[in-house]
């Protein structure tokens, strides 16, 4: 049985009896340990999940090896030793931006939002103010469902594209709590329509720009100091919901234990440009976001997957970080 339903609109995660067997006891006490960090105060808890997290970025081998790839490819003339720091800051983000999420799921909204910083937040709130329709561009930063579910708590109606977790427990839980405070979350597997009908309705929609789609729809454009495969969509996007494209990037701080929240302006000719235009501004307010905070990018992605033909794909290159 599928541990949610669906319909025309959106989808609603469901608990199932089947997630008691005993094939989740790992699962569930992973999620009772981040719940119970999650009731800590963030200053004692952040340096041990800053720990815990570059332990577990030793551990987990394959997704560090994707990280060094990527930023190799990315920021090939920083020193080897400095991408490593990126990639321990990376791992200890990861934890402390998970138990972040956790704390809005169990605690009072408004006391977390005691703990996050706007930058641009006057941008918001014109928008609003002006009831415009408006499409958040938002790199993949590890504590990328924050933003959107402290609007929603804060009661703006939010729709949301996602991926499913591979473990239906995890994906249980995790849009459980994306969908705590209301809002729409849109499976990637059912196209892009429902996502484009919630916007059209007045939802604020929050779009991930940075994934690999392949080739078939995607512009090649730079991307930091390489290339990527980039669907060029938020042009179709805001001229279909003639909406604004307001990029956004989430950071936590581990040193004042609150997350800053970057917002810049709404983008602006869009609707003038061509693919390979539109790729490229996507990948420029990406490489905006991320250049002074590249811990907390999502390096372990498959960002570079698509190459150009007869160019081998970067994570199956054998000479590249391959175990010692």
């Amino acid at each position: 049985m599928e541990n949610n339903k669906k319909s025309p609109i959106e989808f609603i995660p469901v608990f199932q009896k089947s997630f008691l067997a005993p094939k989740y006891w790992g699962a569930w006490l992973g999620i009772g340990a981040c719940a119970g960090m999650a009731l800590l105060p963030a200053r004692m808890r952040d340096p041990v999940l800053g720990r815990l997290g570059r332990l577990a970025g030793k551990l987990a081998k394959s997704a560090r090896r994707r990280a060094q790839i990527n930023l190799l490819y990315c920021m090939p003339d920083l020193p080897e030793a400095q991408r490593e720091e990126i990639i321990d800051g990376m791992f200890a983000a990861a934890t402390q931006s998970m138990v972040m999420m956790a704390e809005l799921a169990i605690r009072p909204a408004e006391k977390v939002r005691q703990r996050i910083e706007w930058h641009g937040r006057e941008i918001i709130d014109t928008l609003r103010a002006e009831q415009k329709r408006v499409i958040f561009l938002v790199p993949h930063g590890w504590a990328v469902d924050i933003p959107a579910m402290v609007l929603a708590s804060e009661g703006q109606q939010m729709a949301a594209m996602f991926h499913n977790q591979t473990n239906p427990l995890i994906d249980y839980v995790w849009n459980a709590v994306r969908r705590r405070f209301g809002g729409r979350m849109h499976a990637r597997n059912d196209g892009i329509k429902p996502f484009i009908s919630s916007v059209r309705q007045g939802y604020w929609g929050y779009y991930l720009p940075d994934q690999d789609h392949g080739a078939e729809h995607s512009e090649f454009v730079d991307f930091f100091a390489t290339y990527k495969a980039t669907l060029p969509a938020i042009g179709r996007l805001m001229k279909v919901c003639r909406a604004e494209v307001v990029p956004l990037f989430p950071v936590y701080n581990s040193k004042t234990h609150q997350l800053e929240v970057y917002v810049r302006p709404p983008m602006e000719g869009l609707l003038e440009a061509d693919e390979p235009t539109l790729a490229r501004r996507m990948n420029q307010e990406v490489e905006v976001f991320v250049q002074p905070h590249p811990e907390q990018y999502t390096w372990i992605l498959k960002l570079l997957k698509t190459r150009r033909p007869g160019e081998i794909q970067p994570y199956k290159r054998k000479d590249l970080f391959f175990k010692r």
